[in-house]
């Protein structure tokens, strides 16, 4: 990208922001060396990534920040045959290994979603696990830096030494000390070190007494530091010890080294993933800090969008900021912004060409929703006071150097920022020079942004094709700018009214504005009126929005209301079936009790007479036993069918809430065909199913009624009809294919009954032996429920766990008379 340009931007203040996000300073520089790119694919890619960052950081688990060591140099030279790391390289890259380590196991963590994860696959496969040699350093190296005495049994044995050899030193060197006379002594100093060596201090006077070796002496040369004659063998003792101990610690780090050796590449690797973790780290956060919406891209012909967008420094600045929104269409290629000075057309200039290079960056952009940004192949700038005395450029000829750059290099694919075009000569060379640069520009096909205070080149827009006018509007009461964008009006200057509002003269503003031309006057006029209506018709606007929003409240909050009441009287049906149905069934079990009781009685007197009373008393108890078990099935889908028709309830206010938002594409409803259960919105949602289809027309039977409905009013349901005809059968009909097992796990307990009696009343009706009920072991709860409600049903003749081949503890096998 054109380096100039970023300049001007202040592309790289801005990225010393984002980088003050970071958790370490190899991710800081990291985000300080982000580069804009012209890579769609990678941009999106990125921007991706950083998305998949900030829902981590905004999850339940959040994102664990890892310390960064910068190892960058040392990894390289790790590659080095026989090179030694330091102690705190070392430890640094115990730290590099630890923080590995963890990230890795953040980035597998089955509890974080799976999708958001595959964003960052490719960082965890580059991250280690090397604990043991982690856990080596760590053995080996304190916090501090330095080799622990255990790091090795000669470097334990030595300092052990070492300790004894110097403590014997500094005895002996104060047991000379006290020899010495006191006018000798130095009263307050003791046994030190100088240059390496134990010494004793003294006065000077003393030298020629005690003699030794003079290592030191103080500023004002009265105190000498000596080493004496008795203690230079064992100063020599000590700094044979202390050159071992060196020898061992130097051993240490390198046989650690040498483990690191082999995983060089590796930890290269490793480093640089946890680097660009932490850039998207920062970014992330820079997102959430700056509300920033997720961004879609798009060619630099079809234009952009910004919506919401705010300069990314002013942002940061933590001062007011004023949004701005803007569409640029395909067939619009310049943008010419007027209006007053410090109106704020400059700030806009570099706050679009700093949004769309940041974003090309990687870095989120501080724009709302739905905002659409190309991708440039460059980006030129020729914005403010560029002269220079020593390249002896006045102000308008630097301006034409960049603007020749800018016509030599510019592509239809690039984004041109003027500011105050034409400016710094004469108003109609420079206006005439500053149009043709925009001709040359427009019709290239280069996204173009320019200000300028030009009478002429307002009128541009309308000779040339793809210039659009904009002004950023000016409180003519006040005379003060409202930085608000309005695309497609030319604004003013408001000199004039400047200089009145800071009581110039009256006579000399009168005699300006009789020297401006006609038609400067009448277009001034002119666009004041478009600037009264616009503010007009904003303000509408506004109060349109605000009744629209106070009605869309109020529909919601009856909507609600509705739906509530909706709610409560299906619970009520609801419960009513339920407690129906449970009814019906204590009711058979009560008949079961009866018959059984009658066919004890029965079984009390043998003959044939009996027998043949018990035989039609089985036919009439199964006839008994089908009809309430028809009235339960019925009053079973009945509930079935009110919970349908609450989902549809709450799913059409759910639709309304929602508002007419775009929604991703959906497979189409399968159409209602023959022989389909439905929903008749005619008939309040009962329950039938399609005879024939006839156009827009179905013919449906409703019991025993058959009746003609428009499809619309149809809606497919999971509950089969109820039976037309209630007929007592002195037979069971089998189903074609019986229900042997129930499958309750995942159930509440208050859920498992309905799905267990209706098991047995089909096991039932197809006269098996036996019903698996699968319930899993878990906690027992299930296992327990089910014992209950089988312990209590007389139709049951006993029950038992599942065999090993059955599912053992996890299923509840149940007999069946």
């Amino acid at each position: 990208m054109n380096a100039h340009a970023l300049g001007i931007l202040e592309y790289s203040r801005l990225l010393a922001h984002v980088a003050g996000h970071a958790s370490s300073a190899p991710g800081a520089a990291a985000v300080r060396a982000l580069a804009p790119r012209t890579d769609r694919e990678w941009i999106e890619a990125e921007h991706a990534r950083v998305a998949a960052l900030r829902s981590l950081i905004l999850s339940e688990l959040g994102w664990p920040t890892e310390n960064i060591p910068d190892l960058g140099e040392a990894l390289k030279r790790l590659r080095i045959p026989g090179l030694t790391w330091t102690a705190h390289e070392l430890l640094q890259g115990a730290t590099l290994l630890r923080s590995s380590r963890r990230t890795r196991e953040a980035l597998r963590d089955p509890r974080r979603p799976a999708i958001t994860m595959a964003y960052l696959a490719a960082y965890a496969s580059q991250l280690v696990d090397l604990r043991a040699r982690e856990e080596a350093i760590e053995r080996a190296i304190a916090d501090d830096g330095t080799v622990r005495d255990d790091a090795s049994p000669t470097l334990r044995r030595a300092r052990r030494e070492l300790r004894q050899a110097e403590g014997e030193l500094v005895r002996l060197l104060e047991r000379e000390m006290g020899k010495l006379e006191p006018h000798h002594q130095v009263s307050d100093l003791s046994v030190t070190m100088r240059n390496g060596r134990w010494v004793m201090p003294m006065r000077r006077e003393a030298r020629g007494y005690v003699g030794g070796i003079v290592h030191d002496s103080s500023g004002t040369g009265a105190t000498i530091f000596v080493e004496p004659p008795a203690a230079v063998e064992f100063g020599n003792r000590v700094r044979e010890l202390e050159l071992e101990e060196q020898r061992e610690v130097e051993k240490v780090l390198r046989e650690l080294t040498e483990e690191l050796h082999p995983y060089h590449e590796a930890m290269l690797q490793a480093w640089h993933a946890l680097v660009a973790l932490d850039a998207l780290y920062a970014r992330a956060r820079y997102s959430l800090s700056a509300n920033c919406a997720p961004l879609e891209f798009c060619t630099p012909a079809d234009g952009l969008r910004i919506v919401n967008g705010r300069h990314p420094l002013l942002l940061a600045s933590g001062v007011p900021v004023v949004a701005f929104d803007l569409t640029m269409e395909r067939e619009e290629r310049t943008l010419l912004v007027s209006g007053p000075n410090t109106g704020g057309k400059t700030v806009l200039l570099k706050a679009i060409g700093l949004l769309c290079m940041m974003a090309q960056a990687g870095v989120p952009a501080p724009v709302g929703s739905n905002s659409c940004l190309p991708v440039f192949d460059d980006v030129f700038a020729d914005v403010g006071d560029e002269q220079s005395i020593e390249a002896s450029l006045s102000t308008f000829s630097a301006h034409l150097k960049n603007l020749g750059e800018i016509l030599e290099s510019a592509t239809p694919a690039s984004l041109v920022l003027v500011d105050e075009l034409g400016s710094g000569t004469d108003p109609s060379e420079g206006a005439a020079l500053g149009g043709a640069i925009l001709e040359t520009l427009t019709a290239r096909g280069t996204l173009t942004l320019a200000t300028t205070h030009l009478g002429q080149l307002k009128l541009l827009a309308t000779d040339v094709p793809g210039v659009v006018n904009a002004s950023l509007q000016f409180d003519a009461v006040q005379l003060a700018p409202t930085y608000r964008l309005l695309k497609g009006v030319p604004g003013r200057s408001y000199g004039l009214s400047i200089a009145r509002r800071l009581q110039l003269p009256e006579a000399v503003i009168q005699r300006a504005e009789d020297k401006l031309p006609q038609g400067e006057r009448d277009l001034a006029v002119l666009l004041a009126d478009v600037e009264a209506r616009e503010a007009v018709l904003t303000d509408r606007e506004q109060q349109l929005e605000r009744e629209q929003e106070r009605t869309r409240s109020r529909m919601a909050s009856v909507a609600d209301r509705e739906l509530k009441v909706r709610e409560r009287e299906r619970e009520a049906e609801r419960n009513a079936r339920k407690q129906a149905r449970q009814f019906l069934l204590e009711a058979r079990a009560q008949l079961e009790e009866a018959i059984a009781a009658v066919k004890s009685a029965a079984q009390a007197v043998p003959s044939t007479a009996s027998e043949q009373g018990a035989s039609s008393l089985d036919d009439a108890a199964r006839a008994a036993r089908r009809t309430i078990e028809q009235e339960a099935a019925r009053q079973g889908q009945e509930a079935l069918v009110v919970e349908q028709r609450g989902e549809r309830d709450r799913a059409k206010a759910q639709r309304r809430q929602a508002g007419p938002v775009a929604t991703p594409a959906v497979a189409a409803p399968r159409p209602i065909g023959e022989g389909d259960n439905v929903l008749v919105g005619t008939l309040g949602d009962k329950v039938g199913r399609v005879v024939s289809v006839r156009g827009q027309d179905a013919r449906v039977m409703v019991g025993s009624l058959t009746l003609t409905v428009p499809l619309r009013q149809l809606t497919h349901s999971k509950a089969a009809p109820p039976p037309m005809v209630k007929i007592a059968l002195s037979g069971d009909i089998a189903e074609v294919e019986p229900v042997r097992e129930v499958d309750v796990r995942g159930l509440r307990i208050d859920e498992v009954d309905d799905q267990v009696l209706q098991a047995l009343d089909a096991a039932v009706r197809n006269d098996l032996r036996e019903l698996r009920i699968i319930h899993g072991k878990g906690t027992g709860a299930l296992r327990q429920r089910v014992g209950e409600m089988l312990k209590k049903d007389t139709r049951v003749t006993g029950y038992r766990l599942g065999a090993w081949n059955e599912g053992g503890a996890g299923v509840t096998v149940a007999e069946l008379a």
